[in-house]
């Protein structure tokens, strides 16, 4: 007896609409991951593959062979072909040579997130490790120093951690050299009601009163 039609319901198999398709990411060498990982997070979001990476894949149960069944297995298999590929296809030749041997989107996945936010992780401790070492000198200029200083904190801004304007403010104060103690002194009580900028042009106006002393008492 034929099998009705009506009695097997039909699994969809993922595929991405063309008007919904997110940016495809540029191709990761190894650096900034933690950007590319979400940019294919979700490029992956819009082609509705990013179930594969996270929930474990259909198993077949012995004697387990409905239609309905074996359908959801093959759409599993072809989305986790897709998804593995794109993400392949998201790395560096070098890169897609050593993870392509990997067996499923899942575990190409998880993969790149242990390799690469243990070194972003590192990376983290490197910038902040600089930040809080950096010590002002009085042979150099305040100024550049204070540029410096606002390098390391773009590189901790970048690397996804947020330090609040009033916090940079009291850092910059503490770190001034020691032949600016009493200006630092003076600072100090002032800082809750000072910004960024406000701090650069004072340290500018001080730095430039000094210079034009030295030349006078030379």
């Amino acid at each position: 007896m034929a099998l009705s039609s009506s009695n097997v319901v039909p699994t969809a198999i993922p595929i991405a609409s063309h008007v919904s398709h997110g940016e495809k990411p540029e191709k990761f060498n190894g650096n900034d991951f933690k950007r590319w990982q979400q940019k294919m997070l979700f490029y992956l979001t819009t082609l509705n593959l990013v179930k594969v990476l996270r929930e474990e894949a259909p198993i077949l149960a012995e004697g387990e062979e409905s239609a309905q069944t074996m359908a959801a297995v093959e759409a599993w298999k072809h989305s986790d072909f897709l998804c593995k590929n794109y993400i392949l296809n998201g790395l560096d030749n070098t890169l897609y040579n050593v993870y392509s041997p990997l067996k499923s989107a899942k575990e190409l996945w998880e993969s790149l997130d242990k390799k690469y936010k243990t070194e972003d992780a590192g990376t983290k401790k490197f910038v902040v490790g600089k930040f809080l070492d950096y010590k002002m000198v009085d042979s150099k200029d305040v100024i550049s120093q204070v540029q410096d200083l606002q390098v390391i904190i773009h590189d901790i801004h970048a690397e996804g951690m947020i330090l609040s304007e009033s916090f940079q403010v009291a850092a910059i104060i503490e770190k001034l050299p020691p032949l600016w103690k009493d200006f630092k002194n003076y600072l100090k009580h002032k800082r809750k009601e000072m910004k960024l900028e406000d701090l650069i042009v004072r340290l500018r106006i001080e730095e430039d009163n000094r210079n034009s002393e030295k030349k006078i008492g030379n």
